[in-house]
């Protein structure tokens, strides 16, 4: 029994395009191709799909699927090597998910997590560098720099301290814009110039103008506005504007 590439497309819910790009880099070939150039899929390829779809899911690039499962012939084995890596996800996603509903109900009552719970997600090296893994990808991609080789090794209780402020200075001008708040506003800029001065004070930041242009960049580039815009819509300008206002302040 064969299987059309839109067949194919349906069954996975992925584009016929993406079929097509698995096949040129050799991750997916049809088993035979019809003279009038139609592919065609057994159900072998339909497992190897279902295989290249549960590693994508694990955030793997093509080219490490390609490699893994052209070493790997036996399908159980890599089944229960995917169910284990998917488990682990489930895990640390479950724990991220607690964290968050716990965040939001303190927010709501407006009172402060205990320390020792606002990360419960990032609680080792390796687990902040996985947490920044895609921004780095869209840094390296586009920009052709690397948070991550920046910084040969993290100092995880710093790293979850300036977390903690930024999203404490977050949750503030969300709800400022909420509001209907001003972004000149008096308490606005008081905000903006707390966060200002915690970012001087552990040395990642230099002067007002640095922030404006941080602002500026997290507005313009895509992968940081939808960051932003996900939280909040206007979030990303609201941001941008307030630390102008803030700068000329204080000018």
């Amino acid at each position: 029994m064969y299987f059309t590439v839109k067949e194919m497309a349906e069954m996975s819910h992925i584009t016929v395009k993406t079929l097509h790009h698995y096949h040129k880099i050799g991750l997916l070939i049809p088993a035979k191709i019809t003279d009038a150039g139609y592919r065609l899929y057994s159900m072998k390829e339909l497992e190897r799909l279902q295989q290249i779809l549960f590693y994508r899911e694990l955030d793997f690039s093509l080219l490490e699927i390609k490699q893994l499962l052209d070493h790997e012939s036996i399908r159980q084995k890599v089944l229960e090597d995917q169910k284990k890596l998917l488990v682990m996800r489930r895990d640390r996603l479950d724990q991220l998910l607690d964290t968050i509903t716990k965040s939001i109900d303190y927010e709501k009552r407006g009172e402060t997590m205990e320390k020792k719970d606002l990360f419960k997600g990032f609680t080792s090296e390796a687990e902040w560098r996985e947490a920044l893994e895609e921004q780095d990808q869209h840094l390296q991609e586009t920009y052709g720099y690397s948070v991550l080789d920046e910084q040969p090794k993290m100092e995880v209780d710093k790293l979850n301290q300036t977390a903690a402020e930024a999203a404490h200075f977050t949750n503030k001008m969300i709800e400022a814009l909420q509001k209907g708040t001003k972004f000149n506003d008096e308490q606005v800029l008081q905000t903006v110039g707390e966060h200002v001065a915690y970012l001087k004070a552990q040395h990642l930041l230099e002067s007002d103008a640095q922030f404006v242009e941080q602002t500026k960049f997290f507005l313009e580039d895509d992968f940081h506005r939808s960051m932003l815009e996900n939280q909040q819509t206007g979030l990303s300008y609201f941001l941008y504007v307030s630390a102008q206002a803030y700068a000329q302040h204080n000018a």
